[in-house]
């Protein structure tokens, strides 16, 4: 009657269920797909306990059976205890109720019944998968990169395979891609956006598989463009010298629109962010609000770098290394990644062999990291290693050389004033490559922490020169509004009409004041954006003569003061710090324009006897509840 039914489960407990119950490979599997083979699991007939296959536990005892084998109807619990030959009859009577009672529980597995629920034969994939996710609430959540990637295969069967299988080729160059990461990049060439949830169902059911198969050979060639120039230009040997992997994701959003690479002189500017980004952990909080905005201006900006490092320079404050920045910081510190890559640019030399490290680039398993003054050592000479702050200074960034396995296994604990003079000698350029001190009182034991100064120093003033180098010449900084205003309103662009002048009734209107403020709370509360005043909901140019007539200054002056007022009278003036207001000329018209930088603290807008709250959602100011408000502060601000 068009009706079918379909057993609903995940594929690994489904998987696992086919293997004991049926003994046999499940057909939508082949035997090199089974990593971990549940056949070997045994079951113990007397005490209902499970373990593996272990010979001396196992071989001899009567009631140690495959979990296989306990499906199989010849397996009974009479048989059983009448070839243990007892004489107690109460003793058989008794193991032959446990040995049959743990095996009837065993097989009333197979016999568990599933909620019959009918759905129609013509439903599409997707809402399939939609009906999957909700059944499976209670279950192990998908995750939103899964259920992208569950709606993909929904039309190209083999995508995961393919994936899997160029990951694989990936570790081979050392960089170890997740599936999380190549999803959300399919995601960003599908959508222009880092979020996963864009990929809507309008999306899911327009898309075919030859698009989604286009879309992955595009992302596949970026990639394999991206990463030899990581290895030649950027010293990255693979994902080892980088904290995260998201820091691509926006570098393949501009080669994406960009024909697959970098523009003339751009490479080494990116390459500068991509730094500054992990040196500053871009990524270490508000992922993905911070992937989007960071793809967002990648893909739409006309000066892409500038605004990438301005968004970071924002956050953090500065884009120089200081030499505390080291101060007290172990090897899981980005910059002891940036140290790597230094040593490597260095073309620094091996201790033990006069070797260049260059030529093992990323391998960690030749290549360690030092302690200049040995641990053992320090830990001899005074400093305790329960001590919370001495093991911190033990081990900080600043006491860390790059040398091979055996050769430091041939210094060991060695004392530094002995060791450092025997390398200096015999290779005179080595310390200086990996910004040692050349001044032999800062390597006596009593001087360590004149050592960890001097070298701080050299490390900071390395990587920023490093930095420097590698960006080159300045950046454009001239901006492109004409281009800006074509691409409409988004997240991060809203245009307004005017700050006070209503167009429909010919008049001023104070609503027009609350609705501008609205908009920067709402920027401030989530990541950013620019209010462009003087411009239609379509793109149109109209200026803000309007404005400035109605006010007592007639001139931009006086527009300027005007707008500082209704953020002041709207939000507080503490947030005026977060805005940066100018007045600019697009076709022979004055256009304001206000950058608006995410505060660090929730901004709530002032409306008569009660505060508001907003945030940019889906191109406009979204209004909040104090339920979703205090919710979104916790995970926003406080987390």
């Amino acid at each position: 009657m068009g009706w079918i039914k379909v057993l609903l489960d995940g594929q690994q407990r489904l998987t696992t269920l086919y293997l004991l119950l049926k003994g046999e490979i499940p057909p939508y599997y082949k035997e090199s797909d089974i990593t971990h083979n549940p056949r070997h699991l045994y079951f113990n007939l007397k005490t209902a306990e499970f373990g593996y296959y272990q010979k001396q536990k196992m071989k001899d005892s009567p009631f140690w059976k495959s979990v296989v084998s306990c499906f199989n109807d010849k397996l009974d619990a009479f048989t059983l205890v009448e070839n243990l030959h007892l004489e107690d009859a109460e003793e058989k009577l008794e193991i032959g109720r446990a040995v049959n009672k743990n095996l009837a529980r065993l097989r009333a597995i197979s016999d568990i019944d599933y909620h019959v629920q009918s759905v129609p034969q013509g439903l599409d994939i997707d809402k399939s998968i939609d009906i999957f996710d909700r059944v499976n609430s209670m279950g192990t959540k998908l995750t939103d990169a899964e259920l992208v990637l569950t709606h993909i295969a929904g039309k190209w069967p083999q995508a995961r395979r393919v994936m899997k299988q160029k990951i694989e080729d990936y570790k081979k160059a050392r960089f170890f891609f997740e599936l999380d990461l190549l999803t959300r990049c399919f995601v960003v060439l599908l959508t222009n956006s880092a979020l996963f949830k864009k990929m809507t169902e309008e999306i899911y059911q327009k898309t075919s598989d030859e698009t989604y198969k286009e879309v992955w050979e595009k992302m596949v060639k970026i990639l394999n463009y991206l990463i030899p120039i990581l290895k030649q230009s950027a010293y990255i040997s693979g994902s080892k010298d980088m904290s995260t992997n998201n820091v691509l994701v926006p570098l393949v959003a501009y080669l994406s629109k960009n024909g697959g690479s970098f523009e003339s002189g751009l490479k080494n500017q990116f390459l500068y962010w991509m730094f500054l980004a992990l040196i500053w952990g871009r990524y270490s909080g508000q992922t993905d609000q911070r992937l989007d905005r960071d793809v967002y201006l990648a893909i739409n900006s006309s000066q892409p770098v500038f605004d990438l490092i301005n968004e970071i320079e924002e956050q953090r404050g500065r884009k120089e290394i200081k030499p505390a920045d080291l101060e007290g910081r172990g090897s899981g510190n980005p910059l002891h990644r940036m140290l790597y890559v230094i040593t490597k640019f260095n073309k620094a030399t091996d201790w033990a062999n006069g070797g260049s490290l260059q030529d093992t680039m990323g391998d960690y398993y030749r290549i360690q990291s030092h302690h200049i003054f040995p641990q053992a050592f320090l830990y001899r000479n005074g400093y305790d290693s329960e001590n919370h702050l001495d093991k911190k200074k033990v081990n900080e960034i600043g006491n860390r050389a790059f040398i091979t396995r055996d050769a430091n296994f041939d210094i060991s604990d060695e004392n530094p004033a002995e060791y450092l003079k025997k390398v200096s000698e015999k290779y005179p350029e080595a310390l200086k490559q990996q910004m040692i001190p050349i001044d032999q009182s800062l390597w006596q034991v009593e001087k360590y922490n004149d050592f960890l100064v001097a070298r701080r120093k050299m490390i900071a003033d390395s990587i920023n020169l490093f930095l420097e180098n590698l960006k080159g010449r300045e950046m454009e900084e001239a901006i492109n509004y004409e281009e800006i205003i074509k691409g409409g309103e988004n997240d991060y662009v809203e245009f307004k009409s005017s700050l006070r002048w209503d167009y429909e009734r010919g008049n001023v209107n104070k609503l027009m004041e609350h609705i501008i403020a609205k908009t920067i709370s709402a920027f401030m509360n989530s990541e950013g954006g620019k209010l462009l005043i003087g411009i239609s909901d379509v793109g149109e140019i109209l200026g803000i003569d309007k404005d400035c007539a109605t006010l007592k200054n007639k001139n931009k002056d006086g527009f300027l003061l005007q707008l500082t007022q209704v953020i002041n009278q709207y939000l507080g003036k503490e947030f005026n710090q977060y805005t940066s207001i100018k007045i600019i000329q697009i076709e022979n018209k004055e256009v304001s324009v206000i950058d608006v930088m995410n505060s660090a603290m929730p901004v709530f807008l002032k409306n008569a006897d009660k505060e508001e709250f907003y945030i940019r959602a889906s191109a406009s100011s979204q209004p909040m509840s104090i339920r979703e408000a205090n919710e979104y502060i916790r995970t926003h601000w406080e987390e």
